[in-house]
């Protein structure tokens, strides 16, 4: 693992499996309105995020790629994250170009498969289509978001190319600990969205405890605790002063036993859709 300083941000990056560095700690923008999207990621930009994470689902790729280009900042020094969506499994290219258009880029540095979606039996030649994307240069790095370990194995099973992250929902009180070691165990790395449980864990009192311990907010304390235990993690927000905070969390560092203390907060209760039976089109 490697860091790189950004307006005096230091931001560890992981290397994934094919070789690619991403910075751990990013920027997403899931429920940002595509009107307000131009405005955060500018704001992010400036902070010093060097990580945007999006979503054809989202319907602000435009906003993500507006501020990206009045930023100023090479290509080459900004990670873009965009996705598939589930309606789209059955055409992968002509979404890819429609995202990238939107984004008015070149290149995507990670394209993921949003959900499964098993219902649909896609996923799998949909993922033979992004083996050829990636072969052709056209993405840096492919993988999955939502995939269960019986997903990972159906996939691994029928394609060439191994997963290079898979994104999950994990957050301390489910944190998916069983999927996030399978997907590790075949080198793919583990991306947590929904990070700060969509702000319910952040009252639980060991993590106040340890907000007041290091005078940083509850935040900060979870987004250690996710980069302590080796995720990718992608908060969200609009507010200019919480979009500086989250970042600040990177100079933040849990010991093992602060780390086992937020991750035995676990209950098991997932926020978002069970992707075994997600069936949305997202369209």
């Amino acid at each position: 693992m490697t860091e790189s300083t950004t307006n005096g941000a230091a931001v560890p990056r992981v290397t994934l499996n094919n070789g690619v560095d991403i910075p751990q700690l990013g920027f997403g923008v899931f429920q940002i309105p595509p009107e307000e999207t131009r405005a955060a990621v500018g704001e992010a930009l400036s902070a010093g995020y060097r990580h945007i994470d999006t979503a054809a689902a989202y319907r602000n790729e435009a906003g993500v790629g507006a501020a990206l280009a009045e930023s100023g900042i090479p290509r080459e020094e900004v990670f873009v994250t965009t996705k598939l969506r589930n309606g789209e499994q059955g055409s992968p290219r002509a979404a890819f170009e429609a995202s990238r258009q939107a984004l008015g880029l070149d290149w995507i540095d990670l394209y993921l498969i949003h959900w499964p979606v098993p219902s649909q039996g896609l996923y799998t030649k949909a993922w033979q289509e992004l083996e050829s994307l990636y072969a052709q240069g056209l993405v840096r790095a492919i993988g999955v978001s939502n995939f269960l370990p019986e997903h990972l194995d159906t996939l691994l099973a029928g394609s060439t190319v191994v997963p290079a992250v898979n994104q999950i929902e994990a957050h301390p009180t489910f944190h998916q600990a069983a999927l996030a070691e399978k997907s590790r165990s075949h080198g793919i790395a583990v991306e947590a969205y929904s990070p700060l449980g969509q702000g319910r864990d952040l009252d639980s009192p060991v993590v106040t405890e340890l907000s007041a311990k290091y005078t940083a907010t509850p935040a900060q304390v979870v987004l250690a605790w996710h980069l302590g235990l080796g995720n990718i993690v992608i908060p969200k927000s609009a507010t200019p002063e919480r979009i500086r905070e989250n970042l600040a969390a990177a100079a933040l560092t849990l010991t093992r036993e602060e780390l086992d203390s937020i991750s035995a907060l676990e209950s098991g209760e997932r926020i978002g859709v069970d992707p075994a039976v997600a069936a949305f089109t997202q369209m």
